[in-house]
């Protein structure tokens, strides 16, 4: 999260709005220019963002992984227990839960932080029973890439001011920028409203979620996770979420294409736009009984996304008539989404992070170092 945020610079940096749970308004601005990959840019805004008269986007490096210090260790024998719940309701529903689990046996091998790929080979795993295979989604962010320029950034990076508003004019200017780059943002694609999640009732009890209603939401959807420590390296993992069938897991905290949003409302993955209130039912977090002495269980999260609109704006328009040719100059996304955090038997009054706004048009399946996180992660996605 330090790295997030800028480190000891103490300056937000780009990606500031993927992190849920963090209270405050959140801005991302990706722009690739082909003419002039990676040249330093400029955005003129509205005196509505409250954060000067313009913004300086500049290239970031892309984190390298470096060695790890960690000496190589001996992999321990892992036992994961997962139970899986979903829909909303005060009691379990029929052919609920589903649970298996996931036993990692080290077989005495090393270890090597630096090739944990390689330390895999010889470990046995095993799976008894069986949860629901994950509702994937596509990974649409920018990621941090040569030829392209972002804000915030260590250099120019500022925290977007509460009550601040994105809409109104900008123009993007910079060496091979058309000087046609200049667009209105609507109130449409503004920053969402706050979303106030509350909590009510103990972790025995059905626990009633609640939220004013969102404007500009399109739907929303929730997850809760709870932790258990049963013994040494042995974990009971209890999942659930809002939606109506099995799989819809926290993949789904991220920007959603309105095709998406228009499948999943159908298909109950989502709850829609008009919902205020969801159940999770009676004692699924409660926790289980002591296991010789060592058991130790964490408190329950609850994650919970609006989805907003998704704009594009491109210059010059597309026509109406399909036969007339088109050839754009410049094309701008904008994305727009709430969301909150809590914990269980806690209510912060909707701990909230508002998310906006990331332009650009091309698209890149972020990469990720594997993994015993990774590992987790493709058992958990079927």
């Amino acid at each position: 999260m330090a790295r997030r945020m800028g480190g000891e610079t103490g300056k937000p940096t780009y990606p500031t709005t993927r992190a849920g749970g963090m209270s405050g308004q959140y801005l991302d601005i990706a722009l690739h220019n082909a003419l002039k990959p990676g040249v330093e840019a400029q955005e003129q805004i509205p005196a509505g963002l409250k954060l000067g008269k313009s913004l300086t986007l500049i290239p970031i490096d892309p984190s390298k992984p470096g060695q790890s210090s960690t000496s190589p260790a001996k992999v321990p024998d892992v036992q994961v227990k997962i139970t899986e719940y979903w829909g909303c309701g005060a009691t379990v529903r029929p052919g609920q839960p589903k649970v298996a689990t996931f036993k990692l046996k080290g077989n005495g091998k090393t270890a090597d932080p630096n090739n944990p790929m390689a330390s895999m080979q010889g470990i046995d795993f095993s799976t008894t029973g069986s949860i629901s295979r994950q509702i994937s989604v596509a990974d649409r962010d920018i990621d941090l890439k040569p030829g392209w320029v972002y804000w915030p950034n260590r250099q120019h990076g500022k925290q977007v001011p509460n009550g601040a508003r994105l809409a109104g004019e900008h123009r993007i200017t910079g060496d091979g920028i058309p000087a046609s780059m200049q667009f209105q943002v609507q109130q449409a694609a503004d920053f969402m409203p706050k979303l106030a999640l509350r909590t009510q009732g103990e972790a025995t009890d059905a626990i009633g979620l609640s939220w004013p209603a969102v404007e500009r939401a399109r739907g929303f959807h929730i997850t809760g996770m709870h932790m258990q420590v049963l013994g040494e390296n042995s974990f009971a993992m209890t999942m659930w979420s809002s939606a109506e069938i099995p799989g819809a897991r926290e993949d789904l905290h991220t920007n959603l294409t309105g095709g998406q949003l228009d499948k999943w409302l159908k298909q109950k993955v989502l709850l829609p736009s008009t919902a205020t209130s969801c159940t999770i039912p009676k004692g699924i977090f409660a926790g289980a009984s002591n296991v010789e002495g060592q058991q130790m269980t964490m408190p329950g999260m609850l994650s919970m996304t609006a989805y907003g609109p998704e704009s594009w704006i491109t210059y010059p328009p597309k026509p109406a008539d399909p036969k007339l040719p088109w050839n754009p100059e410049w094309s701008v996304r904008l994305r727009a989404r709430s969301s909150a955090t809590a914990i269980l038997g806690l209510d912060f009054g909707g701990m909230q992070q508002m998310e906006d706004s990331e332009e650009g048009e091309q698209q890149q399946q972020q990469q990720k170092k594997p993994g015993m996180k990774g590992l987790l992660k493709g058992i958990l996605g079927g």
